[in-house]
């Protein structure tokens, strides 16, 4: 443990009262209720004099901002969720809303994803707010409704409130988990390119199909051409970076980097080939099909739902371009709907914030190097990239996680963090917020 038992014992402490306070996000407005854990914090930081401002664009969806005001240096936003994703409680062995510990794991829904980082930003924030005056604005953001994106949180705040707080230096989820010889931190995030296609066939009753045009029977075709696709294939300094890392045969390296990898390539990345492929390739996930009603009755609309998630550089055009070939001379007979669409984001490498990490990472892990990668999901931080800031992610895991095991626990049944992470990550922030701030 670490020998600031004070600030880690606190932030155990408020992460298991967030965890208890279940702010369930299903996707639906009225869901989140993250009311209970703005009000929580609230009550963490009553005996200090940060700013508070509190949001609630929708009954019960609350954000609040703690900031400590600094001086005219750079200002730095730790950009912390509290909302959790939902649970399938017959498939836990721990009750997922009681944050037992057992054997130096806390167990619970959101403990990894991303409460323990939220936590630890609420902390550090009350420590510097009770010692000094930072050199740039500190701010503590505990955004709704990330598990949505963002529609009730950081997306709504910066439509309706840009300036509430800085876009300029952010930190959020995740980062410091183990590579073969390096330290990953999240620089970047794929975009949302979902898509709904709509086919059209022959209205009919069921008990005379002859000579029909099926609409089930094309939509059936459109799904198997574009799973039989190629995927479009990234080709980065990020990608390469990540690759280099695990310092394969020269072959298996420069086929990787260059976008001619096979599945069989991919192997090599073990248990990280999904995310390796993620990273490398636009994935497109045909989720949801939907057709007919009655038994009886030949439907002549059907439709398919797409998850495609683009990687930075990639346009929306580029993307109906894709399907449009891959369909073929089905091509005419779709019509290609725009759901949700945001393009990926990704920060530099050049920045003193960017170097704040290197710096706190070598602290911990001299030995090992410091290697940018892009989440394969979405997060907050494409919002303070949008807004023309850096945004990268950060945390801290012992040599025992690696990014696998790190990856594993999002979304899993039987959440669990090792409470030798949260130490680890409770000292590299108190670390880092010092060095960037000179507090």
């Amino acid at each position: 443990m670490s020998d600031n038992t004070s600030l880690y014992d606190d932030t155990l402490e408020l992460l298991q009262e967030l965890i208890r306070n279940a702010c369930v996000n299903d996707l639906t407005d009225d869901s989140g209720h993250e009311v209970r854990n703005a009000d929580t914090l609230e009550r963490f930081f009553a005996d200090t004099d940060v700013q508070v401002q509190r949001f609630e664009p929708h009954p019960g969806r609350v954000s609040v901002l703690f900031t400590v005001p600094g001086g005219d240096g750079e200002p730095l936003t730790l950009m912390g969720h509290t909302d959790v994703v939902p649970v399938d409680q017959d498939k836990w062995t721990k009750p997922p809303f009681d944050a037992v510990i057992e054997d130096g794991v806390l167990y619970g829904r959101g403990a990894v994803d991303m409460l323990f980082i939220t936590a630890t930003m609420a902390a550090v924030t009350r420590e510097v707010a009770r010692s000094g005056k930072p050199a740039g604005d500190l701010t503590f953001a505990a955004l709704a409704d990330e598990e949505a994106r963002g529609g009730w949180g950081s997306r709504w705040l910066y439509a309706h409130h840009p300036d509430a707080m800085s876009w300029d230096n952010c930190l959020s989820e995740t980062g410091g988990s183990h590579l073969p010889n390096s330290l990953a931190f999240n620089v970047g995030e794929k975009g949302a390119g979902q898509r709904r296609l709509h086919v059209h066939g022959d209205a009919g009753h069921g008990s005379t199909p002859f000579g029909k045009d099926f609409a089930i029977v094309k939509i059936g075709e459109v799904a198997h051409r574009i799973a039989a696709a190629d995927a479009p294939v990234a080709t980065s300094e990020t990608w390469t970076g990540f690759v280099k890392a695990f310092r394969f045969d020269p072959v298996t390296e420069q086929t990787l980097i260059g976008g001619q990898g096979t599945a069989e390539d991919y192997r090599a990345f073990g248990n990280l080939d999904a995310y390796a492929h993620a990273f490398s390739h636009t994935t497109l996930s045909q989720t949801v099909l939907r057709a007919g009603g009655a038994i009886n009755v030949l439907p002549s609309h059907a439709y398919l739902e797409m998850d495609i998630r683009p990687f930075p550089g990639q346009t929306q055009e580029d993307l109906d371009e894709f399907l449009r070939q891959a369909l073929g001379d089905l091509a005419d007979e779709v019509t290609i709907e725009h759901l949700i669409t945001e393009d990926a984001t990704q920060s530099g490498t050049d920045t003193a914030l960017w170097q704040a990490i290197e710096s706190t990472a070598h602290e911990f892990f001299p030995d090992l190097d410091v290697t940018p990668v892009l989440a394969t999901g979405g997060s907050d931080l494409r919002i303070a990239r949008r807004a023309g800031g850096n945004g990268y992610g950060f945390a801290l895991h012992a040599r025992a996680r690696d990014m696998a095991e790190a990856n594993s626990q999002l979304h899993s049944h039987d959440e669990a963090l090792h409470l030798e992470d949260l130490d680890l990550t409770v000292q590299a922030y108190r670390s880092l917020v010092r060095r960037f701030l000179g507090v």
